[in-house]
């Protein structure tokens, strides 16, 4: 069922998805298609909103900051496995593995790969305190509109 508090949820992990996605794209080669990352991105994280941190609140500030941390690290994991995933596929018509099995360790491999990269300070503090903020900005939400 919408809730004012799943809808305040989901925008702001959506434009942390955002401006995060906007970060990883500088930590990059200039040579990376980005294709539809952004949008994919965006999208992860305004349903992590939605369905991980939107529910939770209401239970005060403490499992606010929890809460929205919480929902961080599912929108950053989830959009790592998607990522993945969506590479592991492009390796795979490029017959790149030689068995199915293959194919799917190589999942997690460039998902170590891809969040080594995200290991910037940057990109670790929009994340942090930007998850943070969103879990509290949800609570107020789900105070206010009941």
């Amino acid at each position: 069922m919408p809730t004012a508090a799943k809808f305040i949820a989901a925008l702001t992990f959506g434009i942390l998805g955002l401006i995060s996605a906007q970060i990883v794209k500088t930590l990059m080669p200039p040579s990376t298609d980005f294709g539809m990352f952004v949008p994919v991105t965006t999208g992860v994280a305004a349903l992590c909103g939605w369905v991980i941190v939107g529910p939770r609140a209401g239970r005060g500030m403490s499992a606010a900051i929890s809460n929205g941390f919480t929902g961080t690290v599912a929108m950053v994991l989830w959009n790592l496995f998607i990522q993945s995933a969506n590479e592991m596929t492009a390796r795979s018509f490029k017959r790149f593995y030689d068995t199915a099995f293959e194919a799917i360790a190589a999942i997690f491999e460039i998902a170590v790969e891809y969040g080594s990269k995200m290991l910037d300070p940057r990109l670790l503090m929009v994340l942090f305190l930007g998850g943070i903020a969103a879990g509290i900005i949800t609570e107020f939400a789900a105070r206010r509109w009941r």
